[in-house]
């Protein structure tokens, strides 16, 4: 990218902590979100924006967060609103990454699925910024939990997935503690009509940006495959990962029931996959994506319920096994690889009778589809998608003041195990997850389960 003057953060009224954080960071220039909506949120103005995921838009509202915070005043300041708990905590730690140098800068993720008592806890020890879902946000106001009296700005993130989940209610209660003066920023990957609706409720002359709402045809490549009927998709798949191999994938299902049977079938077939869909409780949403993340799952089956709000990094392809109804929607979906500027493919499989969406689809992102013929594909193509690492769980977390360098050390020095064979440290409040290179798994286990981590004994295990 070329840098100008325009787009440099140091153009920008920041403060010289979080200029010089930004700079340590490696972040110089600003993505296209942060160029265009940076100056307004600086501004005070309350702003409607339009981003995809992996735009770089939670760094635009947090270092806008992080420029109004007064560390002085105790009293909550900032409040994000996030569709799941998992995007509620990848927010969390994104602003707190901002806030490296930013000395005693308080963030919170307040969610359901974890401890009320230790949040209300933490809660009374006071907080700077919340990231939290709309339920567990407005079930703590109604209690008088948190208080939003000295609120600043209020965020609501991936607001058409809110919508969607079903939190409008939720939202418009919140909305009714929010004081008159604070500033709303809506940010959103597509945009419904609920959104203005919405907007009504929070904002007040809000502006308006929009950027990377469609994806770069030359980045991600789309192949649409069309199959006799819908029977026929389970054998399209397995043939696009044996011609393709790709590494990481995500595949789209309409229902819970097709996840869970597609997953299902490609374990039959010897492919490391794992569903996630509405029946899973939090803690297994939680090991599922551990386990994705950690690549120790080579491909996630998903509801497009399931899979919202998440950031998934370094993904090679998207298949879609059915077609979205709308065309944003799709759009949404396969934005999901080649992020960073890395090519993408995206496969989507159709029966005749959907050729129509297609067309939206074409409309739409303004594109010529390509297409590929199932004949083109060998039946015979073998694929090897066993994943290259595991993830072991520690019974410890940030309760026991555990950290990814206490991990480290125990499996480098008690262990013996060499540090190129271990990959993401995970460490949440009562457990955490590892990512160990296959063959190095049993070692690991049995040597910590004898050993001890920063002086403890802890339960070890695969996840």
């Amino acid at each position: 990218m070329i840098q100008t003057n325009s787009n440099l953060f140091k153009s920008l009224s920041l403060s010289p902590e979080i200029l010089d954080n930004l700079e340590s960071l490696g972040f110089s220039s600003m993505t296209p979100i942060q160029e265009e909506a940076l100056p307004l949120i600086l501004a005070g103005n309350d702003l409607i924006a339009q981003a995809k995921t992996g735009s770089g838009k939670t760094a635009a509202f947090g270092l806008g967060i992080l420029h109004k915070l007064n560390l002085e005043n105790k009293k909550l300041q900032s409040l994000v609103l996030c569709p799941t708990r998992e995007l509620a905590e990848q927010v969390a730690e994104e602003i707190r990454r901002l806030a490296r140098f930013t000395k005693n800068c308080k963030v919170l993720v307040i969610c359901g699925g974890a401890s009320e008592y230790q949040q209300i806890n933490s809660l009374e020890h006071g907080v700077h910024i919340i990231v939290g879902t709309p339920g567990r946000v407005l079930k703590f106001l109604k209690k008088g939990s948190i208080n939003l009296e000295a609120l600043e700005i209020l965020v609501l993130d991936e607001a058409d997935r809110m919508l969607d989940m079903g939190f409008r209610d939720e939202m418009e209660a919140v909305a009714a503690f929010i004081p008159k003066a604070a500033q709303a920023l809506l940010f959103s990957a597509t945009f419904p009509e609920e959104i203005e609706s919405l907007s009504d409720v929070f904002q007040k002359n809000p502006k308006r940006v929009a950027v990377d709402s469609k994806h770069e045809k030359d980045i991600i490549r789309q192949i649409f495959i069309e199959v006799e009927d819908h029977r026929h998709k389970s054998e399209a798949l397995v043939r696009v990962l044996g011609h393709y191999k790709p590494e990481s994938t995500v595949i789209f299902c309409k229902t819970k029931q097709n996840c869970a049977e597609v997953a299902a079938m490609l374990e039959r077939l010897g492919v490391s996959a794992l569903a996630m869909h509405g029946d899973l409780d939090q803690n297994e949403r939680t090991v599922v994506l551990t386990k994705f993340s950690h690549h120790s799952c080579l491909i996630l089956v998903a509801t497009d319920v399931a899979a919202r709000g998440l950031d998934i990094k370094d993904l090679e392809a998207v298949i879609n096994f059915d077609l979205p109804t709308d065309a944003e929607v799709y759009t949404h979906r396969i934005g999901r690889t080649a992020r960073a500027g890395k090519e993408g493919l995206a496969f989507s499989f159709f029966v005749k009778s959907e050729k129509e969406k297609l067309g939206e689809i074409e409309n739409y992102q303004n594109t010529q589809n390509e297409y590929l013929k199932l004949s083109e594909l060998s039946k015979t193509a073998r694929f090897d998608l066993i994943a290259p690492m595991k993830t072991m769980y520690i019974n410890g977390g940030k309760k026991d003041k555990i950290r990814p360098g206490d991990i480290l050390g125990a499996l480098v020095n008690e262990a013996g195990i060499a540090a190129t064979y271990i990959g993401n440290i995970n460490i949440l409040n009562n457990q955490s997850y590892v990512a160990i290179a296959s063959a190095q798994l049993d070692l690991a286990i049995s040597k910590l389960n004898i050993g001890k981590i920063k002086g403890r004994k802890f339960r070890v295990g695969e996840a």
